[in-house]
């Protein structure tokens, strides 16, 4: 308390302190001891309330106790009287037990009076419902049968109240209405039945329907009853409880299965479309069924049945156990495509669970038919065959192409004139009925179809490739068999476009992915490559020809009035006749290739110092005859390709001639510079043939010519279409044999 104080001064001394910290302040000090006695009088005066309020609470509660006491002592009085009583009316209840087994007595003579007229009526009863249910009148022989079971359950009961153990009254009472145990199930057989013609009778007779469910509903009641008396006197009459509520919805779960089962109707040996015929089967009846479901069916059940869910869900687990099962099978490819298309397509579509007549309940949020790892699995498998059936394929349409190559008729041609065969059309009609029935089931596993048949595509054009080149060999060991080689060989080179065109087009129809598949580039590789090699193929064939008479070319027969050319111009425009009929851009490149070539024979024959000019008569004579013959070369492939690039190639026949031509020796180092700078692919023994051929070049102009070839002889960087690069020169051995074997002309 002295603590408190000594706080107190304290706290007061320090505020005095604050409010007199100024001279002028002194003068308010009256005003400060008023303001401080008032606050200090209203201090008091709420402590004195609080303690106020605090005594009356506590003066009440006091008030309460003593109460409380006085209560429990009259409480306590209370009980003890209770308990005298009760002790003095012990012997009273023991001699009321005679009273208690007469009432007991009482209640069972009641019941059997109540149940007499049912009692002496059993058989006759029992025959009656006996005839009702075979009458399909369900609902009153449900109500004699109810009138039968209560007669019954009523006695035992009473008789189970007045001796639980006396089995043998019991079993009386059982044996007596032994029958009604038989109708019930009778009774229920008939329920069943309708229910699994559930879909018939709501058509037919749907207040029959309704009689059903009203007696399942009756009898579900019972059972509730039955369960809450058993809970109180744990006796329960035989047969119960029931259930038939539960099982009328087993029933029906099983009509439903039943019905998705009766769609598996064919196999694969009676019909190759089995499963497509089933499918739309089920299909059908599902739709069907739901919709009578959704407009007949519900009416004649309770609302809280939540009946069309519930057929909805039954029908979904139906058809996925079906699915699965067909999942499961041994399934061909085309089936395994229709199964998928319907599962994840048909099924969800207005056209079945998504149809405008169902959208009480969504097919979204339903588990789905198969799960991903079995529609993976399936995938696989359905790869796997098409692989398999597609490589077969391939090469049963490659061996009869192959047979098509030996005809004695020539190829058909297409609408512009083109030589080709049915190779492509039946390879891309292959494809195109895969990749569309693949398109049925999403767009991924259509991107993995075509993605496989580019690769079996890439696979196949190798084979292509070297059955054209076999086709070539075979050709080789008898020129005159097949006898449309030439023809066949255009269509196989014509056919590498097509299949260009047609692998784009499939590719832009059933691809949406903007990166290149990785077989893109093999197949443009080895389609060119078959393309070029089938026309050098053709140009062997023209050169083979032509052998005797390029041979001819640059001889002494030649200077003196060969026709060597003119047969080579006439061989060459002859053979083009027939390769007119190639596709752009390989006929085009063919003429430039077959132009090449000739020069370059040409220039062959000049390198290989088949003749020796002895005079400036014969060199000009010769020169000459190479400008005209160059000039006829040009005008050939201007009229062949249409185009004026032909020029530069021949000029180089003419640049050579006019070395040939020259008269005065000494120039004769300006004009192979000249030569050079024309065409830098040109080499040092190229000069020296050409100074041979001439006859007339001292050893001093050799080597001057040579030397000034060096010293102007461009890099070979600068040569853009050689001419002179793949031209040998023959040493003096090999020239003099040139008069004994004939030399091989061909690349």
């Amino acid at each position: 308390m002295e603590e408190t104080n000594r706080e107190a001064v304290a706290t007061a001394v320090q505020r005095v302190a604050g409010m007199l910290q100024r001279a002028d302040q002194l003068d308010k000090v009256e005003q400060y001891r008023r303001r401080e006695a008032r606050k200090k009088a209203s201090v008091e005066a709420r402590l004195k309330a609080a303690i106020q309020s605090q005594l009356d609470g506590v003066r009440t509660g006091l008030l309460q106790l003593h109460n409380a006491l006085c209560d429990v002592k009259d409480i306590q009085n209370s009980l003890a009287d209770v308990s005298k009583d009760w002790r003095q009316s012990i012997n009273t209840i023991e001699n009321l037990k005679d009273v208690k087994d007469a009432v007991v007595q009482h209640s069972q003579l009641a019941s059997a009076v109540e149940n007499l007229k049912n009692i002496f009526s059993v058989p006759e009863i029992v025959q009656d419902t006996q005839d009702l249910i075979e009458q399909g009148e369900l609902l009153q022989a449900h109500r004699k049968l109810m009138d039968l079971e209560r007669s019954r359950d009523d006695l035992m009961y009473e008789q189970y109240r007045m001796d639980s153990r006396n089995t043998h009254d019991m079993e009386l009472i059982r044996r007596y209405f032994g029958q009604v145990q038989s109708l019930s199930d009778e009774l229920a057989k008939q329920l069943w039945m309708v229910l699994q013609r559930a879909m018939v009778t709501v058509r037919r007779d749907p207040t029959m329907l309704v009689s059903v469910v009203r007696i399942i509903e009756r009898e579900k009641i019972i059972d509730n009853r039955m369960l809450d008396r058993q809970k109180q006197t744990t006796f329960i009459p035989p047969g119960r409880p029931k259930r038939w509520k539960e099982r009328m919805f087993e029933e029906l779960k099983e009509t439903v299965s039943r019905r998705i089962e009766g769609t598996q109707s064919e196999t694969r040996d009676s019909d190759k479309m089995w499963l497509v015929r089933q499918l739309e089967l089920t299909r059908k009846y599902v739709l069907d069924d739901l919709i009578v479901v959704s407009n007949l069916m519900v009416q004649c059940f309770p609302p809280h049945y939540n009946t069309f869910t519930s057929f909805f869900h039954n029908y979904h687990d139906a058809v996925a156990a079906n699915v699965r099962e067909l999942a499961a099978g041994d399934l061909e490819a085309n089936e395994i495509v229709s199964l998928l298309t319907w599962v994840l397509n048909t099924y969800s579509s207005v056209d079945m669970m998504g149809h405008p007549e169902l959208k009480e309940c969504d097919v979204t949020q339903l588990e789905p038919l198969l799960t991903q790892d079995v529609i993976d699995e399936l995938l696989s498998k359905y790869i796997q065959t098409f692989t398999s059936n597609i490589t077969g394929w391939l090469r049963k349409a490659l061996e009869t192409d192959k047979k098509d190559w030996l005809k004695e008729s020539e190829p058909e041609a297409d609408q512009d004139g083109y030589y080709q065969t049915t190779l492509p059309a039946i390879v891309f009609q292959m494809f195109e009925q895969n990749l569309q029935v693949a398109a049925q089931v999403d767009d991924t596993f259509k991107e993995k179809v075509l993605d496989q048949c580019l690769k079996q595509m890439c696979s196949f054009l190798n084979r292509y490739k070297e059955e054209a080149i076999n086709y070539k060999e075979e050709h080789l060991k008898d020129r005159q068999l097949p006898q449309n080689y030439v023809q066949y060989m255009i269509a196989i080179i014509n056919n590498c476009q097509t299949f260009k065109e047609s692998i784009n087009s499939l590719k832009n129809k059933y691809s949406k992915s903007p990166v290149a598949s990785q077989y893109d580039e093999p197949i443009e590789r080895t389609l060119n490559e078959v393309a070029r090699e089938g026309c050098q193929f053709l140009l062997d064939e023209v050169f083979l020809d032509l052998e005797h008479h390029l041979y001819e070319l640059l001889t002494r027969k030649w200077l003196t009035g060969s026709h060597a050319v003119d047969t080579i111009c006439v061989t060459v425009e002859d053979y083009f006749c027939d390769f007119a009929k190639i596709k752009k851009p390989y006929n085009q490149e063919m003429t430039s290739e077959a132009h090449r070539r000739v020069v370059v024979e040409y220039m062959k024959a000049v390198m290989q110092k088949r003749i020796n000019f002895r005079n400036p008569e014969e060199r000009k004579e010769g020169a000459d005859r190479m400008i005209k013959e160059a000039d006829q070369f040009k005008m050939l492939f201007k009229k062949l390709s249409g185009t004026e690039e032909a020029d530069r190639l021949c000029e180089a026949i003419s640049a050579i001639a006019e070395v040939f031509k020259l008269s005065d020796t000494t120039m004769l180092s300006l004009e192979v510079s000249t030569l050079v700078s024309k065409y830098p692919d040109i080499r040092e023994d190229h000069i020296v043939a050409l100074l041979a051929v001439r006859g007339d070049a001292s050893r001093d102009t050799k080597q001057k010519v040579i030397e000034t070839f060096n010293q102007t002889r461009p890099s070979s960087s600068m040569v853009t279409q050689p001419i002179f690069k793949d031209i040998t020169v023959p040493s003096m051995s090999m020239t003099s044999m040139t008069s004994m074997t004939v030399p091989k002309l061909l690349k």
